[in-house]
């Protein structure tokens, strides 16, 4: 293998095109978590009695100060309406088979998001995958499918950049159907940073591939593992599964990397970023150096071309997300609001605007576990979904997810990434992330596949520079959203702060808010605009996603607009 392959750019279709699946530390652990419950409440019937609540607060009128507003009917998905690209969703419940109901497909098409000129047989595919395609409902490719399934079909290394939702899965999992040979036993092999994200992988490649005789088997951590290990003792053909549990089951003899001859790495920046680094270079270095190597993520940073000059030959690069990171179909906005009446401004929301299917995401899993309780005791139903649920919990809620049974899931970052779900109607950033990459792919499980969505962040004046650097990396200003029928509530009294940062003494002075994050800022992934030349830039926006300008100056350090009773 050449010691220093060179990237053919290929991004003549820079057209507004996205990605797909992403997921964050606590989803990406190959041992058995720990239990957690399930986090669903069951409605008080009217005019009736309920059922004992698990509550420690008074029923009655919301201790909030008003009564609690009565729950409409949950309006149809946003989106519901237009119709854009097959979807596929499924579970890993150990069958090879993936019911067709699992394919939703759908007539209207964008052309910035797919590709409405070429057929699939004019990108390279064989007969059986177009089979497939045609059970499955796909009729046209996106961009990133589009550019990439022609060099991967005929057996090019490719390095993938697109945005959240736009099919990357199907963009590796096609050619990769197409080349693999079945009867022939461990031939491929896709690497992903969650759980989740490999069950789904697997999911869609049993569907894609019903008519190619291709057996595939997911592993990873939080299952039983002698399930696992009779399933590959049956010589499929493709493997997905996370670094960790891929290597254990290395080291049980149970295959060699040696048998590879294609391999993939999808949301390659996730897994560098909770760190399988080193069991991914020590894979790449047990396969064959004449095998076939696909990356593919929302972002390309300069590690991850590092990683394909030395794991790759010859690697063409495809980018299809220049302009902003974001789909343009997700409607984005940010509500200023103090951090004690985040839970109150959440519950509003809820009951007032009456969102179809929503993803609240909060930093720590703490925060899902109370959000969650709280909203119990207000009578919504609520599931929460992190990384210290045990397996089974998680699926239950990713199934349920899929039946479009649930209303509302508190999340942490675990399922920012490598969830794919259809018709998630409205994304709720609780807690603003600090990383503004993680901002990008939470908002991406929304607007999936051409639908249309909302994301609403609640930003607290402390979090200004937070939002600045979001706007930076995105190349977009997010609109304020005004929400003159929620009323702010007072301090409380003895209140505490962020996490962190302590009661203020009595004695002591109050410290300005902005001077106790300054540091924080500092140490953002994103430079400021003014401090940056342009060689930089490229550097720091992947594909060229570089701002054509600094967000107002105003917007540095506060929330941009002035302090004042309502939003």
């Amino acid at each position: 293998m050449p010691d220093t392959p060179s990237f053919v750019s290929s991004d003549s279709h820079h057209s507004e095109n996205p990605p797909q699946r992403p997921t964050s530390p606590e989803g990406g652990g190959e041992g058995a978590p720990s239990p957690a419950r399930k986090k669903k409440r069951r409605r008080k019937p009217q005019g009736g009695s309920s059922t004992a609540l698990p509550t420690s607060e008074p029923k009655g009128p919301a201790p909030d100060g008003a009564a609690r507003p009565k729950r409409r009917r949950r309006r149809k998905p946003a989106g519901a309406r237009a119709e854009a690209t097959p979807v596929i969703e499924g579970d890993d419940d150990g069958s090879d088979d993936a019911s067709p109901r699992e394919i939703i497909a759908y007539g209207e098409r964008d052309p910035d998001l797919f590709d409405l000129e070429r057929t699939w047989e004019a990108l390279g595919l064989g007969e059986k995958v177009r089979k497939g395609l045609a059970a499955a409902g796909f009729k046209y490719a996106t961009q990133i499918q589009a550019q990439l399934i022609p060099p991967a079909a005929a057996g090019r290394d490719v390095l993938g950049q697109a945005k959240t939702g736009t099919g990357k899965t199907a963009a590796f999992g096609l050619p990769l159907l197409d080349r693999v040979k079945p009867g022939e036993g461990f031939q491929a092999l896709v690497l992903c940073p969650t759980r989740e994200l490999a069950s789904q992988i697997s999911d869609s490649l049993r569907v894609l591939g019903k008519f190619t005789g291709l057996k595939v088997c997911p592993v990873f951590g939080g299952k039983r593992m002698s399930t696992q290990i009779d399933r590959l003792r049956q010589n499929p053909e493709i493997i997905v599964g996370t670094p960790g549990r891929v290597m254990d089951m290395a080291e049980r003899g149970l295959y060699s990397f040696g048998a590879f001859r294609y391999v993939v790495l999808d949301e390659v920046d996730r897994m560098l970023d909770i760190g399988f680094r080193d069991d991914i270079r020590r894979i790449l270095k047990q396969c064959p150096p004449d095998r076939q190597t696909m990356m593919v993520s929302a972002t390309i940073s300069p590690e991850i071309e590092e990683l394909a000059r030395r794991h790759m030959r010859n690697a063409e690069k495809i980018v299809t997300s220049s302009g902003s990171l974001t789909v343009k179909m997700v409607e984005q906005h940010y509500l200023s609001v103090e951090p004690w009446d985040k839970k109150k401004l959440l519950l509003h929301l809820l009951t007032h605007e009456e969102p179809a299917l929503t993803l609240v995401f909060c930093r720590l899993k703490r925060t899902v576990d109370e959000l969650a309780e709280y909203l119990e005791r207000k009578q919504i139903d609520v599931y929460a979904m992190h990384g210290d649920m045990r397996q089974s919990a998680r699926e239950n809620v990713m199934r349920k997810l899929r039946e479009g049974k649930l209303g509302v899931v508190i999340a942490s970052d675990l399922a920012s990434r490598g969830l794919d779900v259809d018709g998630i109607t409205h994304v709720i950033n609780y807690d603003l992330p600090e990383d503004p990459e993680v901002y990008v792919h939470r908002i991406g499980r929304t607007a999936r596949a051409g639908r249309d969505g909302v994301a609403w962040s609640f930003v607290t004046q402390e979090q200004g520079k937070l939002l600045t650097q979001i706007e930076k990396l995105i190349n977009i200003e997010i609109a304020k959203m005004d929400y003159p029928d929620f009323v702010p509530s007072p301090r409380p009294e003895g209140w505490r702060g962020p996490p962190g940062s302590g009661p203020t003494p009595p004695s002591a002075p109050a410290k300005p808010v902005e001077s106790r994050y300054a540091e924080r800022d500092v140490n953002q992934k994103v430079e400021q605009l003014s401090q940056t030349d342009q060689a930089k830039l490229a550097q720091k926006f992947p594909g060229g996603v570089i701002p054509t300008k600094a967000p107002p100056k105003k917007m540095f350090g506060k929330v941009r607009t002035s302090r004042s009773n309502k939003l």
